[in-house]
């Protein structure tokens, strides 16, 4: 026989993992030092940098 469920625990189960897995996105992008937010956006100007030197001109 199969396990009898409550579905309503079961959605609010599924919804507080969905806030869960954003929460920790967000922690990720938003709880980062001045410091490293510094540090990751002069990284991606010297990687964008670097990108823009090795294009050809198309002439």
């Amino acid at each position: 026989m199969a396990e009898i469920v409550n579905l309503r625990q079961m959605r609010k189960n599924k919804a507080r993992a969905e806030k869960e897995k954003t929460a920790d996105a967000n922690r990720l992008k938003f709880g980062r030092t001045k410091a490293e937010r510094k540090q990751t956006e002069a990284e991606a100007k010297l990687d964008a940098k670097k990108l823009d030197q090795q294009k050809l001109d198309k002439d």
